[in-house]
């Protein structure tokens, strides 16, 4: 049950955003009338309309066309069709030689989807958090030796330390060797300005509650190059035979208006990466140890991982819970885990740092206020741990 006597402060938006009220009133209405998509009577044609222009907008929001973005039930959905055994490259259909993945990336991904676990190879990070581009091109050359195409699946940015990766230069080395790149964008797209076509990409998969729309939909979106990927979900005509079932309409019909509200102007950029570096102050001078991971790399704007030398990632997450506050240890999908975050360990982190890892971000609902109550109680967090260290000491 959630504290009663404060309110609650919520700083975890990179495992969930809270739905924007103008998303919670057009999915509300969506469903409160009928309507199959499929149907041809007016009902069924309303439904329609409404998801297809919530298909221009994502569209129109990622420099893609409408007729390259299949609806999915959330971004792993997409993750995982993108993972695919088969590519048509020109009218021509060719076995996944191999993946190549970061060794930071999503679970969803990190797991190889459809692809068989033989196959997959893991694209070390650097002390920053970035793709080593050198092993990138080392191992894309020795796939080059076997028959097929390979698929490299990288995210746009990190999910736990927000580290945005050097796309266009992964998609120069993908696409010089003849592979395909499929990009993990669930976290860039609605941070950052994301165009598909400026950032090279083939495939780029998309999440509905990352932006404050509802959960239930995502997206997986094709560049304007001549591929084709299978259906995963078969068994109907939806989505343009890529993905049978009928659609989620008011989770869609949400999701576009989601898209619709995103500001990535260099206005709106500063103004929340001011509230995230104004906090990240406060933080080193009260924890003047705190190691910030990745702050020599380009980050989102909104997301801060730290650790603190002798605080557990676990305790510290429950002890701001009780006082109201919310930020994660890792990622939301693996935080219930007891173990060192595997995006910090890829980047070389000591094992003790990387089980302290937190993070913080920042979103469309977060106030000053929010940051105020976070750093009194840090403070007074530091001050019980400080005290239990010298109790510890005597």
């Amino acid at each position: 049950m959630w504290a009663t006597d404060k309110k609650r402060v919520y700083l975890d938006h990179n495992a969930t955003t809270p739905v924007r009220p103008e998303v919670l009133s057009v999915v509300c209405e969506a469903m409160s009338r009928p309507g199959n998509a499929s149907s041809v009577h007016t009902e069924g044609r309303s439904t329609r309309l409404e998801i297809e222009s919530a298909r221009d907008i994502i569209a129109d929001q990622t420099g893609s066309e409408a007729s390259g973005i299949v609806f999915t039930s959330g971004g792993t959905e997409a993750n995982i069709m993108a993972l695919t055994n088969k590519i048509e490259l020109n009218g021509q259909w060719m076995d996944v030689s191999n993946l190549l993945v970061s060794a930071g990336e999503h679970a969803s991904v990190m797991s190889g989807g459809q692809v068989d676990s033989a196959k997959i190879n893991y694209i070390p990070l650097n002390s920053q958090g970035a793709v080593d581009l050198e092993a990138l091109d080392k191992l894309l050359n020795i796939s080059a030796e076997v028959e097929g195409i390979s698929l490299v699946s990288i995210q746009y940015a990190n999910n736990e330390t927000g580290i945005v990766q050097s796309v266009s230069d992964i998609a120069r080395i993908v696409h010089a060797a003849g592979g395909i790149l499929h990009v993990d964008a669930v976290q860039a797209f609605g941070k950052i300005p994301l165009d598909i076509e400026q950032i090279g990409a083939d495939f780029m998969t998309l999440s509905s509650h990352k932006i404050g729309g509802p959960p239930g939909a995502g997206a997986l979106v094709r560049g304007r190059g001549a591929i084709r990927i299978p259906a995963l979900l078969k068994g109907g005509g939806q989505e343009r035979n890529t993905r049978a079932g009928t659609e989620n309409a008011p989770a869609i019909i949400g999701f576009g208006k989601a898209a619709d509200l995103i500001d990535v102007s260099e206005g709106s950029i500063a103004d929340i990466r001011s509230m995230r570096d104004g906090l990240l102050s406060e933080l080193m001078r009260i924890s003047p140890d705190a190691v910030i991971h990745g702050h020599q790399s380009e980050r989102l704007p909104n997301t801060l991982c730290f650790s603190v030398p002798g605080i557990e990632a676990e305790t510290a997450v429950i002890a701001l819970d009780l006082e109201g506050i919310s930020i994660s240890a890792g990622s939301a999908c693996s935080s219930g885990k007891v173990g060192p975050s595997h995006v910090l360990a890829a980047m070389g982190v000591s094992d003790d740092l990387a089980r302290g890892g937190m993070r913080i971000s920042l979103g469309w609902s977060t106030t000053n206020d929010d940051l105020r109550r976070f750093i009194q109680t840090w403070q007074s967090l530091v001050n019980t741990q400080l005290s239990l260290d010298n109790c510890q000491v005597a």
